[in-house]
């Protein structure tokens, strides 16, 4: 059983950073086998990928919302993808999560669903 477990999120002020883990287990394969996404849904609003991670394409493609702002870093000894986020606006307050599909060397613009998804972390930017 493939499993996502996302940590990390808080209350931050304007300007401050923060740092979202995701542990992936159950995988058949290695991590790095497997296309991560991470996504974000704020209240009243839709579901938005902000970025893709897929070392089979050798990719990472972040949504412009967060370019420059956010980054990920893969340990894959430890199973875990972590973002940092710098920056941090009132927008960017939401529910994050990872989600992975549970084809390996699946492409970033791949319309194919995710697969297996997290229980969320709220990230809270507040003064």
């Amino acid at each position: 059983q493939v499993q996502l477990v996302e940590s990390g999120g808080g209350l931050v002020q304007p300007g401050g950073s923060l740092s979202l883990s995701c542990k992936v287990s159950g995988l058949q394969f290695i991590l790095e086998d497997y296309t991560i996404g991470w996504f974000r849904q704020a209240p009243g609003k839709e579901r938005e990928r902000i970025l893709c991670i897929s070392n089979s394409e050798g990719v990472t493609v972040y949504a412009d919302s967060v370019k420059g702002r956010f980054t990920i870093a893969r340990d894959g000894a430890k199973n875990t993808d972590y973002l940092e986020m710098k920056n941090l606006q009132f927008e960017d307050t939401a529910v994050y999560y990872c989600a992975a599909r549970d084809k390996r060397f699946s492409r970033c613009d791949s319309s194919s669903p995710y697969d297996y998804w997290g229980q969320g972390t709220q990230v809270t930017v507040s003064a």
